[in-house]
């Protein structure tokens, strides 16, 4: 067969990695600042409706995972359906779980200057690798069992479906609010107020149960995206193609967004177009540079987050906490060296940002390390 309809593994797998590492090392940077008080904006998820680019960073890691099942799942296919099955809920358990480890990492927290054991019961269920599991869970599921058009098919329904169910059971002025959306509320009525997210200043998860339906939808499409490019090959056509569907979905989500905002909280159907149009755009731009251009040497930076990336990034979380939790003469580490070294070498805002890049570098080390020694960490 000829480089046009097929793809070395060697190829295939560089502008998946390193859109996967760039995700990666996105999320680490906006997640982890010198100070909260110190954030420029486009490093801020969007307040509720809107949009930022840091809102799009997990839709694409979604959209990646998507993109890497495009080349596992014709052997997982090949095999028997108890193999595949067995496979598919053994890597969902696993990924759900170790959302779970690090939603109560590091097991013990402070309370009026004692050092005392968390209680496990107020464990927050839901998290960022918790969708990731559940979302690889139903798109494995239906992209076996179903053939592509009922797949897409099944795609719209949900998305329209979601639409309708968010219409139809919020409540208020608006029934896409924080206080009135349906999300919220079946998540209300099947777990405790003590294992939801609080951040937004109720209790409310972001990845809550009826979210993780549309979001689902992002590791479709980039299923689909994958299948896609292995049947086009890495060429100028297959970009502009890429650019071109890309470009329709963006249209798409915003003309959506003015009955069915953009929102990431609730992963909202126009929310799910919008960012894989812009993630079309970038697997196009990358294949553009590192595929079709040859542009390879700026890639093993980004490499080395994609060929780790749930080891990296669940480490990046367990670090962090872990520098809040020890304390040095009376300053927990990560305010000693945000304080003590960047606060005094730059102004305020720059301060924070060079914080979490400096974060980032490090585990990047880590990663190279891993790399190195061919260590590579999966589910």
């Amino acid at each position: 067969m000829t480089a046009n309809t097929t793809l070395t593994s060697k190829t295939r797998y560089l502008s998946l990695d390193v859109l996967r590492g760039l995700t990666v090392a996105l999320m680490i940077v906006v997640n982890t600042p010198g100070s909260w008080s110190y954030v420029y904006p486009p490093l801020k998820h969007a307040a509720w409706h809107g949009f930022t680019v840091t809102d799009l960073v997990f839709p694409t890691f979604l959209f990646v995972v998507g993109n890497a099942m495009s080349f596992g799942m014709t052997k997982l296919k090949q095999g028997s359906q108890q193999e595949f099955l067995k496979k598919v809920f053994s890597r969902t358990l696993k990924i759900f779980l170790i959302g779970l480890f690090l939603n109560i990492f590091p097991f013990v927290k402070w309370e009026n200057d004692v050092l005392v054991f968390k209680n496990i019961m107020d464990i927050r269920i839901w998290g960022v690798l918790q969708r990731i599991a559940v979302c690889y869970m139903m798109a494995s599921l239906l992209v076996f069992y179903f053939k592509p058009k009922t797949v897409l098919g099944i795609s719209g329904v949900i998305l329209l479906g979601y639409w309708g169910i968010m219409h139809a059971f919020g409540t208020g002025a608006d029934p896409y609010s924080l206080e009135g959306n349906a999300s919220g509320k079946l998540d209300a009525l099947i777990l405790n107020a003590r294992n939801l997210y609080k951040g937004f200043g109720i209790p409310f998860d972001p990845e809550g149960l009826l979210s993780t339906f549309p979001a689902t939808i992002n590791v479709i499409l980039g299923y689909f995206t994958g299948v896609f490019i292995q049947k086009n090959g890495n060429n100028v056509k297959t970009v502009q193609k890429l650019v071109g569907i890309g470009a329709g979905l963006l249209i798409l989500g915003l003309v959506l967004d003015t009955v069915f905002p953009i929102n990431k909280p609730i992963w909202t159907s126009s929310f799910v177009l919008y960012t894989v149009g812009w993630d079309f755009i970038l697997i196009a731009v990358l294949m553009l540079l590192i595929e079709v251009w040859q542009l390879k040497k700026w890639t093993y930076f980004f490499e080395v987050f994609g060929k780790n990336p749930l080891f990296i990034y669940a480490l990046s979380g367990m670090l962090v906490r872990l520098f809040h939790l020890i304390y040095i003469n009376g300053e927990n580490i990560h305010s000693g060296v945000f304080n003590g070294f960047f606060m005094k070498m730059f102004e305020p805002m720059n301060a924070s940002l060079f914080y979490a890049i400096s974060y980032m570098l490090i585990l990047w080390l880590v990663g190279v390390v891993l790399d190195k020694k061919k260590i590579y960490i999966k589910v």
